[in-house]
């Protein structure tokens, strides 16, 4: 009879975890009340311990990740990218400009200061792409540049990345992903008591799967939801920092002349152009900035010859 509290228990864990994002109390509670029940001869000891386990991925997944956990976090998918990609070094003048134009953005923006700050790197590739990890890791390859026309497009793709930072996509995916693994270990945890199967296993897969998610975030994409907030909150960047907003959708506009029919880069991990220009034309209309592009043309110019 012992057993047919098991499945309440381990359920009532899960549903209190997820009403109450910041649960590291409740996980704990949780897991003394566990023990004390498995000591006590309430539930079985095998069964006390799946519930303790279940309790501390749970409190686990509600943890605040800090700025320095951003950052390194950041840094990890960083290193996964330059797996792929070389860091192009052909012209420390145009990756001090993009960072000045990072720059520019990220002092007029709500969040001016970060652990580490931003930084912008440029990839040795012609392929037409760009990434932004969380802690301020930008990454935007040559064959992205080459397809700027102007300052304030190449702006509008910098303000987008940081834009993805700023709103925390990629952390709001492990976060989201860590609740969901955490929630596996305590439906599975039942299982593990009944068929003795070792829930600290079960356990190393919910840690493991941060470094998942991080690979599969930047092979994959964010969702088009978060790549049209993105657009929107880098019109609000560029107009605070004195471009023009439309230098984004002159930054798709070329893009879809040169990525439409393409499966590869931009389009991989991005939505199609056309759709991002559709969703951005929407908004654009409340930005009433002066066109001052001209007087970057010629810098502009002078930095990429």
């Amino acid at each position: 009879m012992k057993n047919r509290y098991i499945i309440p228990v381990l359920l009532m864990l899960a549903a209190f975890s997820v009403l109450l994002s910041s649960c590291q109390h409740l996980a704990a509670i949780a897991d003394i009340g566990a023990q004390v029940a498995g000591a006590t001869g309430v539930i079985d000891q095998n069964t006390a311990n799946a519930i303790s386990n279940s309790s501390k991925a749970v409190g686990s997944a509600a943890e605040e990740i800090t700025p320095e956990q951003e950052y390194y976090i950041g840094r990890a998918v960083g290193a996964n990218i330059l797996t792929t990609y070389k860091i192009w070094n052909g012209s420390p003048q145009l990756t001090a400009y993009v960072n000045r134009i990072c720059g520019a953005i990220v002092i007029n923006s709500p969040k001016p200061d970060i652990y580490n700050g931003y930084h912008v790197m440029i990839l040795d590739s012609s392929e037409i792409n760009a990434f932004a990890t969380s802690g301020g890791h930008i990454f935007i390859t040559r064959g992205l540049i080459a397809d700027a026309k102007s300052e304030d497009a190449l702006a509008g793709v910098i303000a987008h990345e940081i834009a993805h930072i700023q709103l925390q996509h990629s952390i709001k995916a492990i976060k989201t992903s860590r609740i969901t693994q955490a929630l596996l270990v305590t439906g599975t945890s039942a299982a593990g008591a009944a068929t003795g199967y070792d829930v600290n296993e079960l356990t190393d897969v919910f840690n493991e799967s941060v470094g998942e998610i991080v690979t599969t975030m930047v092979n994959n994409g964010y969702s088009q939801t978060q790549e049209f907030d993105a657009d929107s909150t880098a019109l609000s960047l560029l107009a605070s920092a004195g471009y023009n907003p439309s230098g984004l959708i002159d930054m798709l506009k070329e893009l879809n002349k040169t990525q439409g029919g393409q499966s590869g880069g931009f389009n991989k991990t991005h939505p199609t152009p056309a759709k991002r220009i559709t969703s951005a034309e929407k908004s654009i209309g409340k930005y009433k900035i002066p066109d001052t592009g001209s007087y970057r043309r010629t810098r502009y110019t002078a930095v990429l010859n």
